[in-house]
């Protein structure tokens, strides 16, 4: 069973997690908020403020952190030369310049069924030296091509020197990518986080650390050799590699301490909960949910804040936005 009575300040806002107090969905949040401790719900920057900087960016974790996200969310790829590059997708052309760089043309490669440049294909080096886009083509490009691909190494580098100016703490909530994948080519990212974390100090229960995965044998296999916090991902019941293994949430609760469930599990259109949140809390599990954008439509009401409003007051954990500041000035709102 996962040490889920140690949940330590891991927040820049020195937040906690601790234990279960025995509120319920129901309490308003005004008199207690609803979590599995009671404390806010945490506002975790996914992949940095990524609704107004490339994703996975120094600049996107550096605003994040200046709009007050509690958590910076990085995505860990590996590199031909077992390296992890923060970036969410295995292929390039959608988040850089890879297709306008001459010389790695003859680098496009098929792989599951899409012609593409594969993060697997480059050195950490080649990678570095590739600059950042935005992925989607409603959002501004105005910081296109001005921000370098980054290694998990340099995102450490940035959260250390960053702790050391504010004298606080950053967490951080890495999400390991097909680590199955990875594995079956040679590049098993496990031994890669492990040397990481160890390097740091952050390979222990009450680093400000929560690593999240959609594979469960990789959580498994981390849990075995780490008290490191793990978070499951979870899609749905009927995504394929998405939906946790089949594993109730009380199965998930012997290696892991967090949910990380889409949210449209959570609740219906109408905003009624689905049960999802109280069944993880009765599990000692905590649910940080994803992911809230403000140029997104919302899953309940009719703007993101009433989405917002919806998810705290059901009492998440954590939520996954791409617009930090907007999660933070509903949460400041619901706290007076």
């Amino acid at each position: 069973m996962r040490k889920i009575t140690a949940w330590t300040a891991i927040a820049v806002a020195g937040m906690t997690m601790g234990i279960a107090t025995g509120m319920t969905a129901a309490q308003a949040p005004g008199a207690g908020w609803a979590t599995l401790d009671g404390t806010p719900p945490l506002v975790i920057a996914h992949r940095g403020a990524s609704g107004l900087r490339p994703e996975h960016t120094l600049a996107a974790y550096e605003l994040a952190l200046e709009q007050g996200a509690d958590i910076i969310e990085p995505d860990l790829q590996m590199s031909r030369d077992g390296v992890l590059i923060v970036r969410h997708d295995p292929y390039l052309s959608s988040s850089t310049d890879v297709a306008d760089r001459p010389e790695f043309a003859d680098r496009r490669a098929e792989r599951f069924g899409r012609e593409d440049w594969w993060v697997a294909d480059f050195t950490a080096a080649e990678l570095q030296s590739l600059f950042a886009r935005q992925t989607m083509e409603d959002r501004s490009d105005a910081h296109d091509d001005r921000h370098r691909v980054l290694s998990f190494e340099a995102l450490l580098d940035f959260v250390e020197a960053r702790q050391a100016e504010c004298g606080c703490r950053v967490a951080i909530e890495p999400e390991v990518k097909l680590p199955a994948q990875y594995a079956a080519l040679g590049l098993d990212p496990l031994p890669a986080l492990i040397a990481a974390l160890d390097a740091r100090g952050l390979n222990a229960a009450d680093a400000p650390v929560i690593v999240q995965s959609f594979d469960p044998e990789f959580l498994r296999r981390l849990d075995a050799v780490s008290d490191v916090r793990l978070a499951m991902l979870y899609s749905g019941p009927d995504e394929a590699d998405a939906n946790a293994g089949g594993l109730t949430l009380e199965e998930i609760a012997a290696f892991a301490d967090g949910v990380g469930p889409y949210k449209a599990n959570l609740m219906t259109p109408d905003g009624d909960s689905t049960g999802y949140v109280e069944a993880a809390h009765a599990a000692g599990l905590v649910v940080h949910t994803w992911t809230v954008r403000d140029d997104r439509a919302p899953l309940v009401g009719e703007t993101v804040e009433d989405e917002l409003r919806a998810l705290y007051a059901l009492g998440v954990d954590g939520v996954f936005t791409d617009f930090p500041a907007t999660a933070m000035r509903v949460r400041a709102q619901m706290s007076e």
